[in-house]
C-alpha cells in the first residue's frame, strides 16, 4: 500500500536500517554474527522487508517469537537460520518441520514435547541464568543431558538471556557478569555431557553495546537495529549515531472550526479557548497510537509545525489544533514519528509522554497500517 492511498502508515528506511547494521557488526566480538529479533513484526517495521534487506547484507540468522511469526517469514522468501524464541503449543509444532525452523527448548516439559513427537527437530536450549522467564535451570541438566541423548532433536544451539545488561549500577553490571559466567559454565556442562550446542549465543542489543567481551556466536540485536534504544537516556549514553528506520504519518481527513467554548471529542474534553481550528488524523489507538497522548500530551507535525492532540484519542480518529498552521486541508500528511520540515518526534519522546519504552510503542503499531519501503 502506498501513501498516496493509505490513510494511515509507517514508512521503513532501507538507508537508516542499513546504517544500524553495519555500525552493530562493528562492535560484533570475533566470530559472532547477527541474529536479528523480527519478533513482533520486527518491531512494527514489518519483519519481510527487514528480513530481506539484511539478507542482502549477508545476514542469515534471525530469531522471532512464535512458530506462526517463523513460518510467515519462509512464506516471504527468508532462508537461512530462523529461531522460534518462544513457546510453541502443540498445535502450531508442526509448522517447525514444514517451515524448517528451530525451535527453543524452553523446559524440560518442552523437551519431552519435542522428543515425545519422534521427528529431528532442531532446537536451541534456553538456560535460565538469573532472568527465571524460561529456561532450564543448573539443576535439571542432568535429565535434560539424559533425555537428549535418546531422542531424535538436532541440538544447534544454548543460549541465555540478559536481564539487566541495559543498567549502569554496580548491582545491575555484577548481575549481568554473574549471568554470563554462569552461562559459559552451563555451555560447558552440556558440552562435557555430549549435549553438543554448536552455537552458544547470549548478547542481546544492550549486551552488545555494554559487554561485547562476553563473545558468542550470535548477538541477538532487536531494539538497536531499528535504530533507538528503549529510552532517550540509553540512546544518548551508548554512543553510537543509531537512525531511526521507522516513521509514522496519517492523513489529515477533515478540518473544521470551533467557536469559543465550543466543545469536540468523546466526553466534550476538549473546550475550544479560542475560535479554534482542528484537524482530524485517520489515525487512532486501534492502529496503536496510545490513547494516553491524548488532552495535549501528545502531538504532531503538520507542515514542518507542532500541532496539539485534543481531546481524546478515538480508536480511529485524533483530533489536532492546527489554528496556528497556515492552510491546513483534507489529504495533508501529519507526523507522529519522525521528521518533517526540519521538525522531528522520536519515539524516545513519545514513550516517555505516556509512561513507557520505546520497544512497546513501535511493536504495537497495527497491522491495518500502510507500508512503504523506501
Amino acid at each position: 500500500m502506498c501513501e498516496q492511498t493509505a490513510r494511515a502508515w509507517t514508512e521503513l528506511s532501507r538507508a537508516a536500517l542499513r546504517h544500524n547494521a553495519a555500525l552493530l557488526r562493528g562492535l560484533l566480538p570475533a566470530g559472532c554474527e547477527l541474529m536479528p529479533a523480527l519478533k513482533a513484526d520486527a518491531y512494527g517495521h514489518g519483519a519481510a522487508a527487514v528480513a530481506g534487506e539484511l539478507a542482502k547484507m549477508g545476514v542469515r540468522a534471525f530469531c522471532v517469537a512464535t512458530a506462526r511469526e517463523g513460518a510467515a517469514l519462509r512464506e516471504s522468501g527468508v532462508r537461512g537460520v530462523i529461531l522460534v524464541l518462544g513457546y510453541t503449543g502443540e498445535q502450531d509444532l508442526p509448522l517447525l518441520m514444514r517451515h524448517d525452523l528451530t525451535q527453543t527448548v524452553v523446559d524440560l516439559d518442552c523437551a519431552r514435547l519435542l522428543a515425545d513427537r519422534g521427528e529431528p527437530v532442531r532446537v536451541h536450549i534456553a538456560v535460565d541464568t538469573g532472568m527465571h522467564r524460561l529456561g532450564v535451570g543448573p539443576g535439571e541438566l542432568e535429565q535434560l543431558c539424559a533425555l537428549l541423548r535418546r531422542a531424535p532433536l538436532r541440538v544447534e544451539g544454548v543460549f541465555t538471556h540478559l536481564c539487566a545488561a541495559d543498567g549502569t549500577g554496580l548491582r545491575e553490571r555484577a548481575y549481568t557478569r554473574a549471568q554470563a559466567a554462569a552461562f559459559w559454565e552451563t555451555v560447558q556442562t552440556l558440552r562435557a555431557a555430549g549435549c553438543a550446542a554448536p552455537k552458544a549465543h547470549l548478547l542481546n542489543s544492550a549486551g552488545l553495546l555494554g559487554y561485547p567481551e562476553f563473545g558468542g556466536d550470535y548477538a541477538r540485536v532487536g531494539i538497536a537495529l531499528y535504530g533507538t534504544l528503549s529510552t532517550r537516556e540509553e540512546l544518548s549514553r551508548c554512543g553510537l549515531e543509531l537512525r531511526a528506520a521507522l516513521s509514522l504519518r496519517a492523513r489529515v481527513s477533515s478540518v473544521r472550526l470551533l467557536r469559543r467554548g465550543e466543545c469536540a471529542g468523546y466526553g466534550m474534553d476538549f473546550a475550544a479557548p479560542r475560535d479554534t481550528v482542528l484537524a482530524s488524523l485517520a489515525i487512532g489507538y486501534a492502529d496503536g497510537l496510545p490513547r494516553a497522548l491524548s488532552g495535549g500530551v501528545g502531538g504532531v507535525l503538520l507542515h514542518g509545525c507542532r500541532a496539539p492532540i485534543v481531546g481524546r484519542v478515538c480508536m480511529d480518529q485524533t483530533l489536532v489544533d492546527v489554528t496556528d498552521i497556515g492552510g491546513a486541508h483534507a489529504g495533508d500528511t501529519a507526523t507522529l514519528i519522525g521528521e518533517d520540515g526540519g521538525q522531528s518526534i522520536h519515539v524516545c519522546d513519545v514513550a516517555a509522554q505516556v509512561g513507557t519504552i520505546a520497544n512497546e510503542i513501535l511493536s504495537r503499531l497495527g497491522p491495518r497500517l500502510g507500508r512503504v519501503v523506501q
